[in-house]
């Protein structure tokens, strides 16, 4: 009998999922922190209840979100004063805060919470903290840093260099460089494959975005956007989208149109845009949650974050936040 229940619990535990389905419920508690830029805090929101349950005090300008896999660590940059923080996702307690070598931008995580990459824009140069160790282990030089990037690897990160019009590649055996991808104008956010073969990457001035093949080292297509209306104004000049992400399954692509205050869709088998939805005001950033139920998307310009259904494509909340919101990262709280 003993050996009965035994391997029935063998077997549905070989049953169970390691990940929600897209579009299926999370159990627990799904946290979405959001960085606010002209600030001193960040927000948390309850992605079950759709509402504010927390507000976390920093010093001024938090820039970076970034999470661990296992969902227990959360990392901030704060770019007063030039610290990476780490915190408990079940208390939101600061756990370590690590100085850095200059001023912060986005922020990347590897999936084992070990390294965090920071880019440092006025060093002109890429931070690599070791988070066990608590201190940056190496500082690569790199032009005009903007935004790390981990597509699920413990082996690899990406950061783009918008003073070479490349997005580089890190190799985190080494701790340093593998390869440059030329994108053919200045990079700004980016998102990649979960294999770690295709790069999405908004560029300076262009109403779209690009797609390059990381293997080949090169960009593959343009996709431009419906064109603006004349006249209109952008939040950030030279910066007609901004946020792009991939949906957690890979199949879509969500990407801000900041001047028209609408994130398109695009299906990445299809190779076209296939949607788009109404947000606030000044779309910023794009982050989806763990089972991608939601896209979640900072407005900077209303100090909000509008809350989507991404199998029905519409907006279910838009939830006031602080001053200026900009990064934001979901996670499942174990």
């Amino acid at each position: 009998m003993k050996f009965l229940l035994i391997s029935l619990s063998l077997t549905l535990f070989a049953l169970s999922p390691s990940a929600p389905a897209q579009g299926q419920k999370t159990r627990g508690t799904v946290k979405l922190y959001v960085t606010n830029s002209t600030g001193d805090d960040i927000h948390v929101i309850d992605l079950n209840a759709l509402k504010v349950i927390g507000r976390i005090k920093t010093a001024a300008h938090p820039h970076g979100a970034a999470v661990s896999a296992d969902g227990r660590l959360f990392f901030t940059t704060v770019e007063s004063d030039h610290t990476l923080l780490v915190f408990d996702t079940a208390t939101d307690k600061v756990v370590k805060t690590v100085k850095l070598s200059g001023l912060p931008n986005q922020c990347a995580a590897t999936p084992d919470g070990r390294y965090v990459g920071v880019p440092i824009r006025g060093g002109d140069s890429l931070d690599l903290v070791d988070v066990g160790e608590g201190k940056v282990v190496k500082n690569l030089p790199v032009k005009v840093p903007h935004n790390c990037y981990n597509a699920g690897s413990n082996e690899q990160m990406f950061v783009t260099s918008m003073g070479e019009d490349k997005v580089k590649l890190v190799d985190l055996k080494t701790l340093r460089y593998a390869a440059e991808i030329p994108v053919g104008g200045v990079p700004r956010p980016l998102a990649v494959t979960r294999d770690g073969k295709t790069l999405y990457c908004a560029l300076s001035d262009l109403h779209g975005f690009v797609i390059a093949d990381v293997p080949s080292r090169k960009v593959v297509r343009k996709v431009e956007l419906p064109p603006l209306p004349r006249g209109v104004k952008l939040p950030v000049p030279r910066t007609p989208t901004h946020g792009l992400e991939l949906t957690p399954d890979g199949k879509e692509l969500w990407v801000t149109s900041c001047a028209t205050d609408t994130i398109y869709v695009f299906d990445t088998a299809r190779g076209e845009v296939v949607g788009k939805v109404g947000v606030g005001k000044g779309p910023n950033w794009v982050a989806f949650s763990p089972d991608g139920r939601y896209c979640c998307v900072s407005n900077v310009l209303s100090d909000d974050v509008s809350i989507l259904d991404t199998a029905k494509r519409r907006e279910v909340a838009r939830i006031k936040v602080g001053k200026q919101p900009k990064r934001l990262v979901a996670v499942t709280v174990p």
